[in-house]
C-alpha cells in the first residue's frame, strides 16, 4: 500500500453544543496539537495532549450530556471533563469499578457497600461484610449539572435484591462488573461470582441482568436474569465471567439515540472461545428474546479479520459501541494492549474512505505493550464520541485519544 505522509493542521470541532444549562458554554478545543504521522491510507492518529494525573484509570465513558467520566478505581474516584480535557469534577465512591450515564444525565456507579450485624450464632459478635452493590448519582441542580452536586444512593445491593433480609460472608465472593444504560433509562448488569447453579435464587452468579429502575427514591426491584435462546433451548446459565457490556443506547442526546434492547458483552473466561459477543433481543408473540447474532465470520473479500475469530481475544475488559451512523464496535483487550475496531456486522476494520480502490474493511486495529502515544499497558476501558475514540490506559495511568486520518477535514 502506498505510504502517504499527512501533515495535518489545527484540529477544530467548532460546534459542540450552543445551549446554556446542562451542557454549558461551547467547549473550546484548540487543545488539540498538529498530529503528523506515516503509516496507512487510513489509521488512527493519537490527539494530544494525554488526559493525566489517573493512578489506574479502568473506564472512560462519554455521556449524553456531552461531557467525559473517568472511573479511576486507584483513588476511587469518578472524574468529569469537558472534551477539550478540562477537569471540572471529581466524586467517591466506596469500591468503584464501572459507571453508565442514563439519558436522565444520572449516573449509576458500581461499588461497594459495608455493612454489619448481629451474628445470628453469638449475638455478642457483630458480622462486617463488604458487599457489591450500584449507586445512583443524581448531579443535577435546577439547570445545572455536577458531580458534585449528587451523593451516590445505594439502589441494589446484593443479596438484598434477591429478597433476602440479611447477607453472609459468601455473598461478599459475588460482584457485579459492568453496567450499560438503555434509551428508556433500563439498563443491564453483569455480574459473577462463584456458583453457577441455574436453579438458584435470583439464577447463576455469572449473569447479565435487566433492571427496570424506581425513580421514586426506593431501591430497583424489577431485577431479572437474562436467558438466552441457543440450538438446546433455553439456557439460563449462558453467561460466563462477564467483565463489561454496552448497548446500541449512545450519546450524543437525540430523538433518534437507539431504542434496540441488543448488547455486546465481554467475557474474561480463558475457555471460551468466544470472548465477545452480540447478544440481540427480538419481540415475539410469546415475548421478548434474547440470542447470540449472527456475524460475519469468513468472507475474507470484505475483511482479513472478524469480531467472532476463535480466540482473538485474551482479556477483553472493555467495549462499546459508536452511537453515530457508523455503528462501530470498538474493544480494548488487556492482555494483548490492543485496540480493536469492527463493523456491527463483525467484519474488523473501518470503512475505505471515499473512492479508495480499496472495498475491503481497512484494518485500523493498533497497539502493543508500551509508553508510546500507539501503545498500551493494560488497556481497560473505551469510549466513542464524535469521531474521537478514547481509552482508558489502566497501567499507564492515563487517558489516551485518538482520531482516524479520514475524519480529519
Amino acid at each position: 500500500m502506498r505510504i502517504v505522509k499527512l501533515l495535518f493542521g489545527l484540529l477544530l470541532l467548532t460546534i459542540i453544543s450552543g445551549c446554556e444549562g446542562f451542557f454549558g458554554e461551547e467547549t473550546d478545543l484548540s487543545f488539540i496539537d498538529k498530529p503528523e504521522y506515516q503509516g496507512r491510507e487510513v489509521a488512527y492518529v493519537p490527539i494530544q495532549p494525554v488526559l493525566s494525573g489517573f493512578v489506574k484509570p479502568t473506564q472512560v465513558v462519554t455521556g449524553f450530556d456531552e461531557l467525559l467520566y473517568v472511573v479511576d478505581e486507584g483513588t476511587g474516584q469518578i472524574v468529569s471533563f469537558d472534551l477539550s480535557g478540562r477537569e471540572l469534577d471529581r466524586v467517591s465512591v466506596k469500591g468503584l469499578k464501572s459507571i453508565a450515564q442514563d439519558r436522565a444525565f444520572d449516573i449509576l456507579a458500581i461499588g461497594t457497600y459495608d455493612t454489619s450485624f448481629q451474628d445470628p450464632k453469638d449475638t455478642s459478635q457483630l458480622v462486617s461484610l463488604t458487599l457489591s452493590c450500584v449507586y445512583r448519582i443524581n448531579q443535577k441542580r435546577g439547570s445545572a449539572l455536577s458531580l458534585s452536586f449528587g451523593t451516590p444512593e445505594a439502589v441494589i445491593i446484593h443479596p438484598y435484591y434477591l429478597g433476602f433480609k440479611t447477607a453472609s460472608e459468601s455473598d461478599e465472593a459475588i460482584s457485579f462488573t459492568g453496567v450499560a444504560t438503555l434509551s428508556d433509562n433500563s439498563y443491564y448488569l453483569t455480574r459473577t461470582g462463584p456458583s453457577n447453579n441455574p436453579l438458584q435464587l435470583g439464577g447463576p452468579d455469572d449473569a447479565v441482568l435487566s433492571v427496570i429502575p424506581d425513580l421514586n427514591g426506593v431501591q430497583d426491584k424489577r431485577i431479572s436474569p437474562i436467558a438466552v435462546q441457543t440450538g438446546a433451548g433455553f439456557e439460563n446459565d449462558y453467561f460466563s465471567m462477564p467483565s463489561s457490556i454496552t448497548t446500541l443506547s449512545q450519546p450524543p442526546q437525540d430523538p433518534a439515540v437507539s431504542s434496540s434492547k441488543d448488547f455486546i458483552y465481554t467475557s474474561i473466561n480463558p475457555d471460551l472461545a468466544l470472548k465477545v459477543q452480540y447478544i440481540k433481543y427480538e419481540e415475539t408473540l410469546d415475548g421478548g428474546i434474547y440470542s447470540l447474532k449472527e456475524m460475519a465470520s469468513s468472507d475474507t473479500s470484505k475483511a482479513d479479520g472478524f469480531l467472532y475469530d476463535p480466540g482473538k481475544f485474551a482479556t477483553p475488559e472493555g467495549v462499546t459501541y459508536a452511537g453515530d451512523r457508523t455503528n462501530y464496535i470498538f474493544v480494548v483487550d488487556a492482555t494483548k494492549d490492543s485496540l480493536y475496531q469492527f463493523t456491527n456486522e463483525g467484519y474488523e476494520g473501518a470503512n475505505p474512505p471515499p473512492f479508495s480502490a480499496n472495498r475491503k474493511q481497512i484494518q485500523v486495529s493498533f497497539g502493543g505493550n508500551g509508553l508510546g502515544l500507539n501503545q498500551f499497558n493494560k488497556p481497560m476501558g473505551v469510549a466513542y464520541f464524535k469521531k474521537i475514540v478514547y481509552v482508558a490506559d489502566a497501567g499507564n495511568g492515563r487517558v489516551l485519544r485518538f482520531k482516524l486520518t479520514s475524519d480529519f477535514e
